[in-house]
């Protein structure tokens, strides 16, 4: 694809949001010398306010470029101005929409947030082919959901014979707090649990899966890693990307497993959680109670800098590969947001500069970026390590 040397390098929509202003700090400071952005929105106001704070920084300063996720012309032509769109405006099953289909269409390169599997999925059915023809690689989440386990278990698998079995375990362990913009996502999440099924069916149905390998995803409640602790399977995006992942690239071998665990030291904090969990699923199934918990949290508030400087993530990846065992690790900082807004710059600026597959449609990290994705992240100080 011929890209239009008009174009800025990478945009950034939703820079006025938490997580979005986030990631303009970090694209203004670390934006290679010579290279092209702009931040895009509806109030023009506040993203000249933005871009003034960035240069006084000492950050490089962006364009700006007024948007507007319910106006279509206004979406495409931000997608025509860019050659990669980060978009971190959501709920994504809301919101987000129209900057796929403005991508998909334009043969602009796309990355988000999201951690909404019903989005994705709908995405898939509505725009892969599209965005396949352009030449535009969509590539959903693209932050703590879920670049440490997509890239975490590329990074394994690596350490591994090749044409084996390989079966791996994933044991995450955080300290952190959700902002509200992700609250509110899960919430909208578990309203729709019926409608995410049928979305996903839809998309197995039409989604070619490999032929001759067995790829495969799981996992019961038990002790924990190493036989530590507890272990309690995640229903999240992230598995679902991992498998994806697995199921196009040969590299994961011809019998590929990956089981999925939040871990957790004591068994009352796991019960904790699971009836935590009970109560805003079950809530959110019927829409008085429903309005009342959106209530309890504002859509764009988040952690203070002191409350981010002391999170923290660790992912255990267990592996085996034909008659080799390897334990690795994905670590770093704040997982949902100062991590988070790095590992979206850095893929967004993986997509616009460095060598890459020749992959288009909607697809993964691991696919899509692999290891010059990984050599950024270690670049910025997220570790990826074999423990033993």
């Amino acid at each position: 694809m011929t890209v239009d040397p008009a174009r800025v390098d990478v945009a950034l929509f939703g820079a006025t949001g938490f997580a979005g202003g986030l990631t303009a700090d970090y694209l203004g400071a670390h934006m290679p010398t010579g290279k092209t952005w702009a931040i895009a929105g509806r109030n023009v106001a506040k993203l000249k306010a933005i871009a003034e704070r960035i240069e006084e920084l000492g950050g490089v300063a962006p364009a700006i470029i007024e948007a507007d996720s319910s106006d279509a012309a206004s979406m495409k032509a931000l997608a025509e101005q860019a050659r990669v769109l980060i978009t971190t405006v959501g709920p994504y099953l809301q919101f987000g929409e129209p900057a796929v289909k403005a991508c998909a269409e334009a043969g602009t390169h796309y990355v988000d947030l999201t951690g909404e599997s019903e989005f994705v999925d709908e995405m898939w059915l509505k725009y892969h082919q599209i965005a396949k023809a352009s030449g535009a690689k969509i590539v959903h989440a693209c932050g703590f959901d879920s670049i440490p386990y997509d890239l975490g278990v590329l990074f394994t698998v690596e350490h591994l014979p090749e044409n084996v079995p390989i079966a791996i375990e994933g044991y995450i362990r955080a300290g952190g707090t959700a902002s509200g913009g992700t609250y509110h996502s899960a919430i909208g999440a578990f309203s729709r649990l019926r409608e995410a099924g049928k979305t996903a069916a839809a998309r197995r149905k039409a989604e070619e899966r490999p032929v001759g390998r067995k790829i495969s995803g799981g996992g019961k409640i038990g002790r924990g890693a190493r036989g530590k602790g507890w272990g309690l399977p995640l229903p999240t995006i992230d598995p679902q990307i991992v498998l994806r992942s697995a199921r196009s690239l040969d590299r994961y071998g011809p019998d590929f497993s990956y089981s999925h665990f939040a871990h957790f030291k004591k068994l009352h904090m796991m019960a904790g959680t699971i009836a935590g969990a009970g109560v805003l699923m079950a809530g959110a199934q019927l829409s008085p109670t429903r309005k009342l918990l959106l209530k309890l949290r504002d859509q764009g508030d988040g952690p203070s800098e002191e409350k981010r400087a002391k999170s923290w993530f660790k992912l255990l990846l267990i592996a085996s590969g034909g008659d080799k065992h390897v334990t690795t690790q994905v670590s770093g900082g704040d997982p949902g947001y100062t991590e988070t807004a790095k590992m979206l710059s850095e893929s967004a600026m993986c997509l616009a500069f460095d060598k890459l597959p020749d992959v288009s449609g909607q697809t993964t990290t691991a696919v899509a970026m692999g290891d010059a994705l990984i050599k950024r992240l270690q670049a910025a100080d997220i570790t990826f390590e074999v423990v033993s």
